[in-house]
């Protein structure tokens, strides 16, 4: 299955939250990449609970999560890099095959049926 890519359109609240897209539009167990102020982000849908993690790699170094396979590891929410099949916690972005590496995650929910993105940036 192809996954869709989707720009945000209206601008950020003053909280820096910004709109994505439907939350229709997310498929279960499945992630999409968006374009939110300029950074990748990989969104994910599992079961009623949403996902949102950089979309690079950082062992692959490709902008590729989003295509990754979800799952579980021990009751918690995973997605695997289709590179290198590295295999990240959906929740805080650490990887749990490398000890020290992660993807930075960021805020995600659903408002109104609009599922909203807030980056959290570094620094």
């Amino acid at each position: 299955m192809a996954t869709d890519t989707y720009t945000r359109r209206p601008a950020a609240d003053t909280q820096g939250w910004s709109p994505v897209c439907p939350l229709e539009k997310l498929e279960p167990e499945r992630g999409v990449a968006a374009l939110v102020d300029g950074a990748q982000v990989a969104l994910f849908r599992t079961g009623d609970e949403l996902f949102a993690l950089d979309n690079l790699d950082p062992v692959g170094g490709a902008y590729v999560l989003s295509r990754g396979i979800v799952g579980s590891r021990g009751g918690t929410p995973t997605v695997a890099s289709p590179l290198h099949k590295q295999v990240y916690d959906l929740r805080t972005g650490a990887c749990l095959d490398l000890p020290g590496v992660a993807v930075p995650r960021h805020d995600v929910r659903c408002r109104d049926g609009l599922v909203e993105v807030r980056l959290r940036r570094e620094g």
